[in-house]
């Protein structure tokens, strides 16, 4: 008979710690619980474990601590960490330490599942192979705002996905932060040393685009006085962002595409094929599938571009990041305008919570850098922001019972500061039924 997978659960709550065991217990794993870094770090010296599975924040040995050290005594465990505080660095840094996965809580027990059994499967390949971690690195300093599910997936995918060389195409609407993304990924890459140039497509006619892109040759047209090198020069070794890569006329994109697979490059009236070393990534607004099937955009092209995609969620998808989105360009524009506006006020933040933001993060940031400007208090008020947001127009008229039900569990923990033991109280539930109904509603717990 195969012995079962033996999971070490690493969890300081213990309410989640008791639902994380009984659904580990029965999925057939043989489980063992602790509730430090410390108690980890010390059972793990004493015998081996198949998978660990460790929230971030666990006491005084913090989780990661908890990974370089299994890394280091048992390079053939696999380590699954779990965090209601989701960062790009610290995604970054837990994958590139040698995490197997980076989930974000509450989190949905088929994803750990999931997670869970993939993670045996590499416990066993790690064994055949004596296959062992990749190395650390350290992350830089980012803009990337928010703790919601939906950008931990994004954090995640840029931390799997830096190191390498493919191309990466980034989808969101305008002002969701696709540019962010992308110098997230240079800047935890192995060309972060290197350029970084972007260019946006549609800002210019097709005939300078082409210069832009490829550069000319002194002669090639009445202007050029002297050679003019390209983009794809400029970021030699480094990272070139396509910024609205759907705004890209047919023909442009037949040259992009050459040069995409040849890696060289020619300039303009040139006769010598340069050598490039870039890494491309591309961004739009636009759904480029079905540009391709209107003619627009050439499928070769798309396939060429989407080795990885990264989809961006609009903020009104997130509105659970909208107060630490607040706090951080309040803090920004206060900082630039030498301003001691310190915060929202509540009325404030309801009626972001409330509003529909067809303009995503740069209209809510464009929104406060105004407030920030023109205040004279400390703190941002309902008079201060625009009547339409104040109005909440663009959002649906009725909530469903649902959406209730929802916004108020949400408010309670903002009331509790994350505390889910006196929130249960507040709502009349267990706590049981509680993170129940988080993880049903998709929401991230900011315990403060």
């Amino acid at each position: 008979m195969i012995s079962p997978a033996r999971i070490l659960l690493v969890e300081d709550d213990h309410a989640n710690a008791l639902m994380l065991k009984e659904a580990l217990s029965r999925w057939g794993y043989a489980v063992t619980e602790v509730e430090s870094g410390d108690d980890a770090i010390r059972l793990g010296k004493a015998e081996p474990f198949d998978v660990v599975l460790c929230d971030i924040r666990v006491g005084r040995t913090d989780g990661l601590e908890v990974l370089r050290v299994f890394r280091r005594i048992h390079p053939d465990s696999v380590v699954i960490m779990m965090t209601g505080f989701g960062s790009v660095d610290t995604a970054v840094e837990a994958i590139k330490a040698g995490a197997f996965d980076y989930i974000s809580k509450p989190f949905k027990f088929d994803e750990i599942k999931l997670s869970l059994a993939r993670a045996v499967e590499q416990r066993e390949a790690n064994r055949r192979t004596g296959e062992t971690p990749r190395e650390d690195w350290h992350s830089g300093e980012l803009e990337l705002i928010g703790h919601s599910r939906a950008m931990a997936e994004v954090y995640k995918t840029i931390a799997m996905v830096a190191a390498g060389r493919s191309t990466v195409l980034i989808q969101g609407e305008s002002g969701t932060g696709k540019e962010l993304v992308a110098h997230a990924i240079h800047k935890h890459s192995n060309r972060s040393k290197m350029p970084f140039v972007a260019v946006n497509c549609a800002a210019l006619p097709e005939t300078l685009l082409e210069s832009e892109l490829f550069g000319y040759a002194q002669g090639a047209h009445s202007t050029a006085l002297a050679d003019k090198p390209g983009v794809f020069e400029q970021a030699a070794e480094g990272v070139l962002l396509l910024d609205e890569v759907g705004d890209m006329s047919l023909s442009l994109q037949a040259k992009l595409l050459r040069v995409l697979e040849d890696s060289e490059t020619r300039r303009i009236g040139g006769t010598r094929s340069i050598k490039t070393d870039v890494r491309v990534i591309a961004a739009t607004n636009r759904d480029l599938d079905t540009l391709v099937q209107e003619n627009k955009f050439r499928a070769d092209l798309l396939y060429r571009l989407k080795v990885v995609t990264i989809n961006l969620p609009p903020l009104r998808d997130r509105k659970e990041d909208i107060p630490a989105l607040t706090e951080h360009f309040i803090r920004k524009y206060s900082t630039v305008a030498h301003k001691w506006v310190t915060e929202a006020a509540a009325e404030v933040l309801e009626s972001f919570q409330a509003y529909s933001w067809p303009g995503n993060v740069r209209e809510l940031e464009n929104v406060i850098e105004r407030a920030v400007i023109l205040n004279t208090k400390t703190k941002i008020m309902v008079e201060d922001i625009p009547e339409e947001i104040r109005c909440g127009r663009g959002s649906p008229p009725t909530l469903s019972l649902q959406e209730t039900e929802r916004r108020h569990i949400a408010t309670v923990l903002r009331g509790t500061k994350g505390n889910i033991k006196a929130a249960a109280t507040l709502l009349g539930i267990d706590r049981k039924t509680l993170y129940r109904k988080l993880a049903d509603y998709g929401i991230d717990v900011q315990r403060e």
